[in-house]
C-alpha cells in the first residue's frame, strides 16, 4: 500500500499543476462536461437493460405489437414509458460521439500545457545541458517530452474516466441486480441478493490472480520504453551523421550497433510477451466464463418459472455490468502497468531537471554572475571534468571592453571548457566568473549550430528572424562569402547536412556580423576555412565590429596577429602574455 500511495503521489505531482494553472477553470469545465457525458452513458446502459428485458419478454410472449413499438416508437410497461430502440440508440450515439470529441479536446489542451511547462523547466538555466553532463541515467529526454507526456495524459484520462464509470455502473446496477436476484439459502442460511455477493467474490478472486500473474509487467514496460527510445535515437543519429559514416565506410559497424540495440529491444519484448501471454490466458478465460456464469447462476430460477426470459437476460446483463465494474482492475491491468512506467519516467526526468537547475545555486561549482562593471573577470576559477580531474586551477584574468584576446594552449588543456564556464554552463569546479551586465554576448563553437527551418532563421539565430530586414541578412551572407545562397534565404532545408563544414562556419560568421554582439567568443570558429578566408574574416570583424570585444581560441599561429594579447593555458595554469 505504501508503494501505491507513493505512486499516486507522483502521478498527482505531474497532473496537479495543470488543474491549478491559469487554465484551471476551462479545464475543469471541460472535464465536468466529459464526466457528465460519461455518466450519461451509464444511465443509457441502465435504460437499455430495462428495454432489453421488455424486448425479450415481448419475444417470449410472441407479442408483435409490443415488438414493433419497442423498436420504432414507445410502449407503456411495468417499468414506466419505454422509448423505442431507434430513439435510445440515436441518443446513445450522440452522447458517445461528443464524449469522445470533448475528451480528445481536453487531452490536447492538457498535453499542450504540460509540454510547454516541461520545456520551460528543461530549457531554463540550461538544465538540458547539465543533465547531459551530470545524469546519464536520464535517457532520451526527447521521448520523455514527446511520447511520455502524451501517454500520461491519454492514460490518465482513459483510466480515470473508466474507473469513474465503473464505480457509477457498480452503484447503478448493484441495486438492479439486488432486486432481481432475490435470496438464496446456503447451508440453512438465507442470503439476500446472492448474485451481488457472487459477482463480488468473482471479481476479488480475479483481481488478486491478475496482479499475481501480471505484476512483472511493471518493470518490463519501463525498460521497454527506454530500449525503444535508444533504438530510435541510434537511427536518428545515423541519419544526422550520414556523410561522416559514408566517408569512414562505417556501415557494418553502425549496423552492428543498431542491431545490438534492437536485440535488447527484442529480448525485453519477448519477456513482456511471455508475461502478457500468461495474463491474457487468465483475463480471456476470466472474461469468457463471465459471459455464461450469470446464466448458470440464474438458470434455476428461470427453469422453475420464477423469472421470465426477459428477466433472465436482464439479470445476466446486470450481473455482467456489476462483475465488469468490479473487474476494472483485471481488465486494465496492462494499461495500469504502462501508466505506472510512464509516471516513473516523467518523475525521474523532472527530478533530474530540478537537480540540474539546483547546480546553479551560489557556491555550487563555478559561479557566473553579471555585474555593473565593464570588464570580464575570472576570480580563482578552477575547472574540472565530471570525473574530478582538474584542467585549470586558480585562474585569474581581466578582459577589458574592446580588447582582442587570444586563448591558446595544447588540445585538451581546458580552453573550450573555460569558454563554457564564462557562458555559465559548466558546473564542475570552483571560483567566480564576472561578466558585464546587459552586454550582448555571442559564442561561436567550432561546429556551428544550425536550427531547423529556413536559411534566414539559421543566420539570425538565436534572435527572431523577423527582427532583421531581408536586405541586412543578404548583405551579411554576401560578406561571409555565401552570396550564392542569398536566393535560398526563405527555403527550408536540413542546412546542417546540406552545407559543408566551411559553409556552416561561414553561416555562423554571417550571424556574428548581423547580430553585432558586444562580446564575441570564437572557439576555433574558423578552423574549417582556408588561411586566406580566415584572415579575411578577422579583418572583416575589425572593420565591421570595431567596438566588439573579441576572444578567440585558435591553433593557427597566423591568427595571433589579429589579437593584442594572449591568455595561455600551461600545466593547469592561466598565464597572460602578448599575442
Amino acid at each position: 500500500m505504501r508503494r501505491i500511495g507513493s505512486f499516486l503521489h507522483d502521478a498527482w505531482r505531474i497532473a496537479g499543476p495543470y488543474w491549478r494553472s491559469e487554465e484551471r477553470w476551462r479545464a475543469r469545465l471541460l472535464l465536468g462536461v466529459v464526466v457528465a457525458l460519461n455518466l450519461s452513458l451509464v444511465g443509457m446502459t441502465v435504460l437499455l437493460s430495462y428495454w432489453n428485458r421488455e424486448f425479450f419478454n415481448a419475444l417470449e410472449q410472441k407479442d408483435a405489437e409490443a415488438f414493433w413499438a419497442l423498436l420504432f416508437w414507445w410502449r407503456q410497461t411495468e417499468s414506466g414509458p419505454m422509448p423505442g430502440f431507434v430513439f435510445v440508440a440515436a441518443l446513445y450515439i450522440l452522447i458517445a460521439v461528443y464524449q469522445l470529441y470533448l475528451r480528445q479536446a481536453l487531452q490536447i489542451r492538457w498535453r499542450a500545457w504540460m509540454t510547454r511547462r516541461v520545456l520551460d523547466r528543461w530549457l531554463a538555466d540550461r538544465a538540458y545541458y547539465r543533465i547531459a553532463l551530470t545524469d546519464p541515467g536520464t535517457d532520451n529526454p526527447d521521448q520523455r517530452v514527446a511520447e511520455d507526456l502524451r501517454l500520461f495524459v491519454d492514460d490518465s484520462l482513459a483510466l480515470g474516466l473508466g474507473l469513474m464509470r465503473s464505480v457509477v455502473t457498480l452503484a447503478s446496477f448493484i441495486l438492479v441486480l439486488w432486486g432481481l436476484s432475490g435470496p438464496a439459502t446456503i447451508l440453512g442460511i438465507e442470503i439476500p441478493g446472492y448474485m451481488v455477493w457472487v459477482a463480488l467474490a468473482y471479481a476479488v478472486v480475479g483481481t488478486a490472480l491478475a496482479h499475481l500473474v501480471g505484476r512483472a509487467l511493471i518493470p518490463l514496460n519501463f525498460h521497454q520504453q527506454r530500449v525503444e527510445a535508444d533504438f530510435r535515437y541510434a537511427l536518428v543519429r545515423f541519419r544526422d551523421n550520414a556523410e561522416g559514416i559514408a566517408l569512414y565506410g562505417g556501415e557494418e559497424d553502425e549496423k552492428r550497433g543498431m542491431l545490438a540495440r534492437f536485440q535488447a529491444l527484442m529480448e525485453n519484448w519477448w519477456r513482456i510477451m511471455v508475461i502478457t501471454k500468461r495474463l491474457t490466458f487468465f483475463t480471456a478465460g476470466y472474461s469468457q466464463v463471465a459471459i455464461v456464469f450469470p446464466f448458470v447462476v440464474a438458470a434455476p430460477a428461470y427453469f422453475t418459472g420464477r423469472i421470465p426470459l426477459g428477466g433472465l437476460t436482464q439479470t445476466a446483463n446486470a450481473f455482467g455490468e456489476v462483475q465488469g465494474a468490479l473487474s476494472w482492475f483485471v481488465d486494465n491491468y496492462r494499461s495500469l502497468t504502462e501508466w505506472r512506467a510512464t509516471v516513473k519516467r516523467i518523475t525521474g526526468f523532472l527530478d533530474a531537471i530540478e537537480a540540474a537547475r539546483g547546480a546553479r545555486a551560489p557556491g555550487a561549482g563555478v559561479h557566473a554572475e553579471a555585474e555593473a562593471r565593464p570588464d570580464l573577470a575570472l576570480d580563482g576559477v578552477t575547472l574540472a571534468l565530471p570525473d574530478g580531474r582538474v584542467l585549470l586551477e586558480g585562474a585569474e584574468a581581466r578582459i577589458a571592453p574592446g580588447e582582442a584576446v587570444l586563448v591558446a594552449g595544447p588540445s585538451g588543456s581546458g580552453k573550450s571548457t573555460l569558454f563554457r564556464a564564462i557562458a555559465g554552463i559548466w558546473p564542475f569546479g570552483a571560483g567566480r566568473v564576472r561578466v558585464p551586465a546587459g552586454a550582448s554576448v555571442l559564442f561561436l563553437p567550432q561546429r556551428p549550430y544550425l536550427p531547423l527551418g529556413t536559411l534566414r532563421r539559421a543566420v539570425c539565430y538565436p534572435r527572431d528572424a523577423a527582427a532583421f530586414p531581408e536586405a541586412e541578412v543578404r548583405e551579411a551572407l554576401e560578406a561571409a562569402g555565401l552570396g550564392h545562397l542569398a536566393p535560398r534565404l526563405e527555403q527550408e532545408d536540413a542546412w546542417d547536412r546540406r552545407l559543408s563544414g566551411g559553409e556552416q562556419q561561414r553561416v555562423a560568421l554571417a550571424r556574428a556580423l548581423l547580430l553585432k554582439p558586444d562580446w564575441l567568443f570564437l572557439d576555433e570558429a574558423t578552423a574549417s576555412l582556408d588561411p586566406e578566408a580566415e584572415a579575411r574574416f578577422y579583418r572583416l570583424l575589425q572593420e565591421r565590429l570595431p567596438g566588439t570585444t573579441l576572444v578567440s581560441i585558435a591553433h593557427r599561429p597566423a591568427v595571433a596577429q589579429y589579437h593584442r594579447r594572449a591568455l595561455r593555458v600551461r600545466e593547469g595554469r592561466l598565464v597572460a602574455g602578448t599575442a
